[in-house]
């Protein structure tokens, strides 16, 4: 069965946009989520965009500002301050990955932790791993939640996340891994340098495919009945297509989906659940701050 992403974070929007509806019922302010974008990469372009987009169909105020990739450091660090003081805004995000001049941890620590809906600051990572109220990563979260949404157990389950990164492998280990619902799985961690991941895939009765290796998750490594969630989204060549391109998962669909219990589509999988998780966080963010 396909885990339909695009529908359920449809529904999640329509839930978001009913508690701004009451928001501003009661008088208050409407959410504002700001948009740091350096450069013009192409996949940033288009994700920011459908952030905007997002933030439009469910009421939110948004703000995008853009530097050109020969900003300074300092002139961005600068920009953060600026919107971490900024009263009417109550989350923003800075567009990953930035320009190699750019130190993109002293750009993630420079975040209010209070304004910081990616989840990526150190205060809202170490908080997730003790289980406490934090921001939770856009992507992680959207996945649980899918989870969570389509009644998925968890509990007991072998779960394999294949990649380590602090946005997505990381944090997913320790979601899944925590006393929870969805949560309570006994977790392995996979990366470049694991041995037998061919083995260890086989064993897994939820893989976590997130290391932006287009394909890279075979048939044969994937046991009957297993839950299969996609995160990759590599641009791949496509002469056919209109635009040139199309979006390929870490995941060979074809071959892994007739094995599967449940899977996610790339498009339309993890995409839309990491987008409107940021707009949950946002949500959070307003509320915390009182627009309520």
């Amino acid at each position: 069965m396909t885990l339909d992403g695009k529908a359920t974070s449809q529904a999640i929007k329509e839930e978001i946009a009913e508690e701004v509806k009451k928001i501003e019922g009661k008088g208050g302010k409407k959410p504002h989520l700001a948009a740091v974008l350096v450069g013009n990469d192409g996949g940033s372009e288009s994700y920011v965009a459908s952030k905007i987009k997002a933030c439009e169909e469910v009421g939110f105020k948004s703000s995008l500002i853009r530097f050109d990739n020969n900003v300074t450091e300092n002139e961005l660090l600068e920009c953060i301050q600026k919107l971490n003081d900024n009263v009417d805004i109550d989350g923003f995000i800075v567009q990953l990955p930035l320009p190699k001049h750019i130190s993109e941890d002293k750009i993630i620590n420079a975040v209010s932790p209070e304004k910081d809906v990616d989840g990526f600051h150190p205060v809202n990572l170490g908080k997730m791993v003790l289980g406490m109220d934090c921001f939770v990563s856009a992507t992680p979260f959207g996945i649980m939640e899918l989870l969570k949404r389509y009644n998925i157990d968890t509990k007991g389950k072998h779960a394999v996340v294949i990649g380590r990164s602090n946005i997505v492998g990381r944090p997913m280990s320790v979601l899944l891994s925590l006393k929870s619902d969805p949560g309570n799985a006994t977790v392995t961690v996979c990366h470049s340098l694991t041995a037998n991941m061919k083995e260890i895939c086989l064993q897994a009765d939820i893989i976590i495919a997130a290391l932006g290796k287009p394909g890279f998750l075979k048939g044969d490594m994937v046991k009957e009945g297993a839950v299969v969630i996609d995160v990759g989204t590599t641009r791949v060549d496509a002469p056919d297509t209109k635009r040139g391109w199309r979006l390929q998962g870490d995941v060979d669909f074809e071959n892994v989906a007739p094995k599967c219990s449940f899977i996610t589509p790339v498009p339309g999988g993890v995409g839309p659940m990491t987008i409107v998780s940021l707009l949950w966080n946002t949500l959070k963010a307003a509320k915390n701050r009182g627009c309520n």
